[in-house]
């Protein structure tokens, strides 16, 4: 098997990441028996300067992008049937609010150091929790929720959000992709070169990475 690094640049505030995941987890899926995946999640704040009680979506998207609520519906009725196809199911009414997600990035740098597995768990009960269920990400009671529906240490990581524990990483991981030119996610990073944007169909991503395990893509 050949072996791949994946550095998957992300925000759970991001549908479209729910979908770019999905799409990665099922060309894997594919490819099982021919790449080997590392898989690190690395943190991407949308929305950083979010103050707490975050702000409706509607106003959120409206004020972002200009964008109409009959435009808003559309979209999210394309994200949902995205989503659909990788097996991700959309809040019907999309995330309700949006919020800052700094405090999720510290946890799941946390998580990459709990063992095999654990930080993609975590990674995905956020996602479901926000994009599935739009539940409110600042609420440290529903971040811990995740960490338990992940299997991981609820204790420990209570610890981490009660202190400062991996503030300084998670800013500097930030500010690495940042200087990289990485602007808008997910942003999948394959052996540190090759780039993938976007929330891409499952054969894009599988034709990409068959082609950089094979060494047709140097």
């Amino acid at each position: 098997m050949t072996p791949l690094k994946i550095d998957f640049v992300s925000d759970i505030a991001c549908p479209w990441c729910a979908v770019g995941l999905g799409a990665l987890e099922k060309a894997l899926e594919r490819l099982q028996g021919q790449v080997q995946a590392d898989l690190h999640f690395q943190p991407f704040e949308l929305n950083p300067h979010m103050p707490p009680g975050g702000q409706d979506l509607g106003e959120h998207l409206t004020e972002k992008y200009g964008s109409t609520p009959e435009q808003q519906a559309q979209i999210r009725q394309t994200i949902a049937q995205r989503g659909a196809e990788v097996g991700f199911e959309f809040h019907p009414g999309g995330r309700g609010r949006v919020y800052n997600t700094f405090q999720a990035h510290r946890l799941l740098h946390w998580a990459e150091s709990q063992g095999a597995g654990a930080q993609h768990a975590l990674k995905k009960a956020f996602l479901e929790a926000y994009q599935g269920r739009a539940e409110c990400m600042e609420d440290p009671e529903i971040l811990l929720a995740g960490v338990s529906a992940a299997g991981l240490n609820v204790a420990a990581a209570r610890e981490v959000l009660e202190g400062e524990a991996h503030t300084a990483e998670v800013r500097e991981r930030q500010q690495f992709y940042a200087q990289a030119g990485i602007r808008s996610v997910p942003a999948i990073i394959i052996n540190d070169k090759h780039l993938i944007s976007g929330g891409q169909p499952v054969e894009v991503f599988e034709q990409a990475l068959r082609r950089i395990a094979s060494g047709e893509v140097s």
